[in-house]
């Protein structure tokens, strides 16, 4: 059997070793437009030039030759033909056949069609190890950047350029930081950081349109109440898309991922889809199960399911202050929040139909656990939604027959 991945991020490298492990004989050839494997959620750290390249890797260096895995580095594919199972890859369309092919190419930064951001040159995304070879390349003679999008990606950038020096403006949106992530009193505690450290906040504001030199650069990014803001590089977090690029004719079925059934398999049998690619939650540890679940079935057939499609998790950590966020963040109608709030911790709780939805943690998140484990297994806590926060997994005996839990207080 000849397994093919393509990319080598959390679902790719996850897929490659499960597939080792299960198949020591079989084929394993990699295809990647990245060099080496590298941890996209801390690419800020190599922005603020607290690690190198190699600092990035979250494999042995020797992982490929250890497992005995062809890799083919550098090469983004440009066709999948799923009749002839072949995978058309570099400049010179070479090919390479497959018994199994899993697509696990991640997803790219989403330039706005917003004034000359998609064709300048100093207009940065940051997702891959190349973004920040580029945005660092630039930083090296820029001093004041302009960042559009404060979720995590942008929060990232902007830490790890402070620590150049860089004076940093970032435009959002939203009327928060973070919005996708926090409420307001959660966010508001990154945002006085940030602000301490020397970062202005543009809220409520969005790109419309941009001022460049003669060289084609933009000088100035123009907001939508007519305000300029001064750069010499911009960098994009403004979204991201599913890396589909090459597929769409390869009859798989494709909205805004690559779409999987239960048992991450495409519309194709033979072609499975994991991590980002396929629209699905896109955090590393949710990413690296789908590439466990999609090998597995690529060997086994169609045995193991992914169950966690119930609720994304973010941690969250600037400045020495950890966040954790769980499932829903913006409660609907109907729904019962409950809020505790001191000096150094808050916690919020969204119960729907008596059911933990949605948790949001900031200051100590030791006691994590327990809440993804309600969420997900959405366990009934009516009357007992007042004792969320003092919860732990001794509160529980056990599960009746009938799937109802049996409280030990």
């Amino acid at each position: 059997m000849k397994y093919v991945i393509i990319g080598i991020g959390a679902a790719g490298m996850t897929a490659a070793k499960t597939l080792r492990e299960m198949a020591p004989q079989d084929e394993i050839v990699m295809i990647s437009v990245d060099e080496k494997p590298h941890s996209r959620c801390m690419l800020h750290k190599y922005l603020s030039h607290e690690r190198d390249a190699e600092g990035l890797n979250f494999v042995p260096a020797d992982f490929f030759e250890k497992n005995n895995i062809w890799q083919i580095a550098g090469q983004r594919v440009t066709r999948l033909d799923t009749k002839a199972k072949k995978v058309y890859y570099g400049t010179e369309g070479y090919a390479c056949d497959y018994d199994r092919l899993l697509i696990a190419t991640g997803a790219e930064s989403f330039i706005p069609p917003v004034g000359n951001l998609r064709n300048a040159s100093n207009v940065f995304g940051l997702r891959h190890l190349s973004d920040a070879r580029a945005i660092d390349e630039r930083a090296a003679k820029a001093e004041k950047v302009v960042i559009i999008g404060s979720g995590l990606v942008g929060l990232d950038a902007a830490y790890g350029l402070l620590e150049q020096g860089k004076k940093i403006t970032i435009v959002e949106m939203a009327e928060r930081i973070l919005p996708i992530q926090l409420d307001e009193r959660g966010a508001a505690e990154y945002q006085k950081r940030f602000e301490n450290a020397g970062c202005r906040f543009c809220l409520g504001r969005r790109g419309a349109d941009t001022v460049s030199n003669e060289n084609g650069e933009i000088t100035h990014v123009v907001l939508d109440n007519g305000e300029k803001l001064e750069c010499d590089m911009v960098i994009v977090a403004a979204g991201v898309r599913s890396a589909v690029a090459g597929f769409e004719n390869s009859g798989l079925l494709i909205d805004r991922g690559i779409q999987v059934n239960d048992y991450m398999q495409t519309s194709d049998p033979f072609v499975y889809a994991a991590g980002d690619v396929t629209g699905l939650s896109g955090i590393w540890p949710n990413a690296q199960k789908q590439g466990k679940i999609a090998a597995q079935n690529m060997v086994l057939g169609n045995k193991f399911m992914y169950v966690d499609r119930f609720a994304a998790k973010n941690t969250i950590n600037f400045f020495g202050l950890v966040s954790l966020c769980v499932g829903v963040l913006n409660p609907e109608e109907g729904d019962q929040v409950i809020a505790k709030e001191s000096r150094d911790q808050y916690e919020r709780a969204i119960f729907r139909n008596h059911r933990l939805v949605g948790f949001l943690q900031q200051g100590d998140i030791s006691h994590d656990g327990i809440y993804q484990y309600l969420i997900k297994n959405e366990v009934d806590l009516t009357g007992r939604e007042d004792k969320i926060f003092s919860m732990s997994f001794a509160d529980f005996y056990g599960v009746k027959e009938n799937g109802e839990y049996i409280y030990s207080v």
